[in-house]
Parts: structure tokens; sequence; C-alpha cells
């Protein structure tokens, strides 16, 4: 058991996948396409997990410097090439020349990684050809979602056009979750995701589009360049903060599942809310939540294997942390950090301490609550002055929002981002207008004229 706490949470899902592998629930081949490797090196896995238990999927070089990274100038030296005489060499040519001319043993994917990093891309260009082939269904509940939104006229000429998200077993077909949205926005799909991992468990792969939302369409900065990360949307980010693996269709037809359940509820959904006379968003939440069991119990089949692959939510983690759009932010000489062309002002910080030039973490929670946090220490909370239910449509702050009564600040409000100030001008006698080596005093005090 001790070894087992001291697993990471990459390595706690492998665990549960091997000993599903030991369970005969899943084959090795399934089993290493959710864990995102090879099928060979599932093989390793296994045979370490059977020789020395969770321990064994500890790698032995955590916490080392890795024996193969490539020796100082390496780098400089292949991107002197590869900008220079060898632009238009392909990695496979650019990589012999390393080797044959230079004397520098790196390897093409090594070549390749550092082209890429500097946005050189291979002068070549190869297409290949994808053909469409029918996807089993996975043995078990839980090991896949689908998830995607449908643009429809749900209420067709009663209401609004809203958009529906949604999420489906790959396993069993059965819808997990589904909400209506006046668009389809990372707003929704957190809620949804919300939903889902509270009543079912967190799921161990979800298969989703490439749009944005799931995507970040940023290229990598310099310190990321550096640490060797992927810029991740809000969405991507909380995937991978849960440990879901996130993989991304090619075509529609790749989620032809979820594709599916469309055609029907264009169909058949339609015709609930037309009879329940749904006119709002809120109307048409309320027919979906009765709608969905009697779909699933229609629709719904059974797994090959019983049980559920869904994992509990870690109990140590704060869930309104977690389900939060997290931004960092680097607060000003004044003391106020900007978030959508609006200003923050900051308290002041104790024993006379400044936050000027210093990154805050900013968390915009599922009911709009502002909260700024430096080093995971607390700031300030703001509130949205709304009436109402707390809902959140765009994730940006908004005006008249105040402090917790808690905080030991006044109450401030959100102000407009100045875009610039007028420069006050000296009045005519200041002492700045005159010449150098004056010496000011009072005007009555003039020296009398020498006399003859």
């Amino acid at each position: 058991m001790e070894e087992r706490l001291t697993l990471s949470s990459k390595e706690l899902k492998r665990l549960k996948v091997l000993e599903m592998i030991q369970g005969e629930q899943v084959t090795v081949a399934t089993a290493a396409t959710l864990l995102g490797v090879s099928e060979r090196h599932c093989w390793r896995l296994l045979a370490r997990y059977r020789c020395a238990g969770a321990a064994g999927l500890v790698h032995g070089n955590r916490g080392r410097p890795s024996s193969q990274r490539l020796a100082d100038g390496v780098r400089s030296a292949v991107l002197t090439l590869a900008e220079g005489v060898c632009r238009d060499y392909n990695d496979q040519h650019l990589t012999d020349v390393l080797q044959e001319e230079h004397g520098l043993q790196v390897s093409r994917a090594s070549v390749r990684r550092i082209r890429r990093s500097a946005g050189l891309a291979s002068p070549h260009q190869y297409r290949r050809r994808h053909s469409h082939l029918r996807r089993e269904r996975y043995p078990q509940f839980g090991m896949l979602f689908q998830i995607d939104a449908s643009h429809h006229a749900w209420l067709e000429e009663r209401g609004p056009h809203l958009a529906l998200l949604a999420a489906i077993d790959h396993a069993t077909s059965q819808v997990v979750g589904a909400l209506f949205r006046e668009r389809e926005d990372a707003a929704g799909y957190f809620l949804l995701l919300q939903d889902m991992t509270g009543r079912l468990g967190v799921p161990l792969a979800l298969y989703a589009d490439r749009h944005t939302i799931f995507q970040s369409p940023s290229q990598p900065t310099l310190e990321q360049e550096l640490a060797g990360e992927i810029p991740q949307s809000q969405f991507g980010r909380l995937s991978a903060r849960l440990n879901i693996q996130l993989i991304a269709a090619h075509s529609p037809q790749a989620k032809g599942r979820i594709e599916r359940l469309w055609g029907t509820w264009q169909d058949r959904l339609v015709k609930e809310l037309r009879q329940a006379g749904a006119a709002t968003l809120a109307a048409a939440n309320q027919v979906l939540a009765a709608y969905l069991d009697k779909h699933n119990q229609r629709f719904a089949v059974e797994a090959q294997q019983p049980g559920s692959a869904c994992r509990p939510l870690p109990e140590a983690c704060d869930l309104n942390r977690l389900f939060s759009f997290r931004y960092q932010r680097r607060v000003a000489n004044d003391h106020t950090i900007a978030l959508d062309g609006q200003r923050l002002q900051l308290p002041a910080a104790p024993h006379g301490r400044s936050y000027a030039r210093a990154t805050v973490e900013l968390y915009h929670f599922m009911d709009g609550r502002l909260l700024v946090t430096y080093h995971d220490q607390p700031l300030i909370t703001f509130w949205p002055a709304v009436p109402g239910p707390p809902r959140v449509e765009v994730f940006c702050p908004q005006t008249g929002a105040t402090i917790l009564p808690s905080q030991p600040a006044q109450p401030v409000s959100l102000s407009p981002a100045k875009t610039g100030h007028a420069t006050p001008k000296p009045a005519p006698d200041h002492p700045w207008r005159k010449g150098f080596g004056h010496q000011p005093g009072p005007a009555s005090e003039a020296k009398p004229a020498p006399t003859p």
C-alpha cells in the first residue's frame, strides 16, 4: 500500500489498466490505446508489474538527468545548418550530413524535434491516405466518452437558437450527460464534465473534435519550448489535471457514435420539446433531463465486461479550483491586474511590501467569482454584482464587482483600463522654469538696487 501511495496520477492510471488486463477485462492492444503507448511497451509494463507489482511502474531514472541528452552546442549547430546551407534538406538528409560531414551523432527524431521547435518545417510534404475503418466498441463502461455539440433549431420558432452539448459512452451508447447552452463554449463543457465526474467518476479517455476549446491554437512560448511543454486550452488543462487522455478526431466519421446521436435527437428530441411547449433555455434543460432516461432505456446496450472503468475524483484536490478557468497575470505598478479590458485592484501587501511586477494566479469559478492568489495564498475575491441566479456565459469580469466583506480592504469596483493620462504642466512661476542656480525665495524679498 505504501508503494501505491507514492505513485503519480499517470502511474495510478497505468496500474488500473494493468489490473484490468490481469482480470482479463481488456486486451493488451486495447490497453495500449488507453494508455497512449505502443502495444510492445504495454507488454513491457505488464511484465514489470507482474515481476515487481506497483513499484515496477516507477521509472528507475526518476529525478535523474537523462544520459542520452544532447551535448551543449549540438542544438545550435543543427539550427545553423538547417537555417543555412541545408535549409532545403529533409530531416533524414540533414541527419546524414551531420553524421558524415560534421561528426555529430544525432538521431533523425532529434533533428526533426529541433527543427520543428524552431518553426522549420520539412521542405517535402507528404500526405498520407486515411481510410475510415469501423471501430469496435470498448469492452467496459467509462473507458471512452465521445463529446460534441450540435447547433440546431431545437426549439423551432418558439425560442432562441441553442447549442446542445452531450457525451456518450463508447461501450454502451449510453448518454452520460447533456445540457443546452446559448452557444458552444468552454464553460458548457466544464459544466458537462463536472456533472459527469461527480455522478459517474473520471473516465479514462475523451474523444472530441479539433475545436479550439479542446486544442489550443497558440504557439509555444520560449519558456514552454525550453520546458518541453505544449500549449493547452482551458479544457485541455482540466483534462490533464484529471489525467484524462484527450483524443482528437480527424473527421466527423471518426466520432460517428455521437454524430448518429444528433441525427436521432434532431428528430425525436425536437418533438419532445414541442410537446412540452419548451420555449426557453431553462425549460429545454428540464425536458432534456427527463428525456435522458427514456433515451438510454431505448438505445443503450450492455457492455461486454460488467463494472465501470471510471475513477473517483481526487479527494485532496480543491474541486472549485479544479473546475475553474485559470489565468496568469502580472501585477502593474499601481497594484492592478488586467482582464478583458478591465482593471482589478489588489489590496496592499502586509508589512509594506508590494506585489508590483509579481505573477499572480486568477481563478474564474463557475458561479462567477474571481479569486486572485499569490503562491497559492488568496489575496482578494470579486463577486459579480448581477442579480438573479449565478450564471457564467462569457468568462470575463463583470462591471460592478465588489470585494468579499471578509477582505480587509475597502470595496472597489472594476473600471475600464486606462488608455492614457494628461501630463500636468508646471505653473509659469514654478521653480522648474527658472534658470540653473536660481535660489527660490519669497517674491516680496527683492534685492535693493545698488547705490551709485
